[in-house]
C-alpha cells in the first residue's frame, strides 16, 4: 500500500456520471481504501455521511481550511469539497477534478496512478437524468464538466467505453 510504495494511489477523475464512484467501489471490493471527500453539498437520495462523503457545514468546512486540515480543497458548482492531508498520504483510492489534481506536488504526483473517465455526453446525459441534483439541472452540470475538463491531460489512462 502507499504506506511502502508498494502500490500507488489511484485517482479517479472525470466528468458526472462517467463512472467514477463506479470503479471507485470495485477497487473497495478489492481492499483499497477509498478517501471519503468532504462536501459542502447536501447529500443526494441514498448518499450516507462519511461513506460517500463527510457533509460539512459552510461554516465547518472554513473552519478546516483556515486550520490548514486539507491537501487540496477546490470549489466546483457552487460548493466546496477536499481532501485531507492525512486522507491523502493514508488511503489509496481518490476521486479528484484537474483542479484537484493541480495542487499535488510534483512528488505526490509522481506516486499517483491518474484514470481519466472520459465518457461521451449522451450516456452521461442519462445518468445524470436519474439523479437528483440539488439545485442544477443536467444542462448545467454537463456544461460545467465540459468547462472543467476542457484540455485535461494530467491521467496515465484514459477509459472512454462507457460500459468499462
Amino acid at each position: 500500500k502507499n504506506k511502502n510504495n508498494i502500490m500507488p494511489r489511484i485517482i479517479l477523475a472525470g466528468p458526472g456520471a462517467s463512472g467514477k464512484d463506479f470503479m471507485r467501489k470495485r477497487l473497495e471490493d478489492r481492499g483499497m481504501t477509498y478517501a471519503v471527500s468532504y462536501t459542502t453539498r447536501p447529500p443526494r437520495p441514498g448518499e450516507v455521511d462519511g461513506q460517500d462523503y463527510f457533509f460539512l457545514s459552510q461554516t465547518e468546512c472554513q473552519q478546516m481550511i483556515d486550520s490548514g486540515k486539507f491537501y487540496e480543497v477546490i470549489d466546483f458548482n457552487g460548493w466546496t469539497y477536499g481532501t485531507t492531508i492525512e486522507q491523502f498520504y493514508r488511503d489509496d483510492v481518490f476521486i479528484m477534478t484537474p483542479s484537484g489534481l493541480s495542487h499535488l506536488s510534483s512528488e505526490d504526483r509522481a506516486k499517483s496512478f491518474v484514470i481519466f473517465f472520459d465518457i461521451a455526453e449522451d450516456p452521461r446525459r442519462q445518468r445524470l437524468a436519474d439523479r437528483v441534483m440539488p439545485g442544477h439541472t443536467v444542462d448545467a452540470r454537463l456544461q460545467a464538466d465540459k468547462e472543467l475538463f476542457a484540455n485535461f491531460n494530467n491521467y496515465d489512462l484514459k477509459i472512454t467505453n462507457p460500459n468499462f
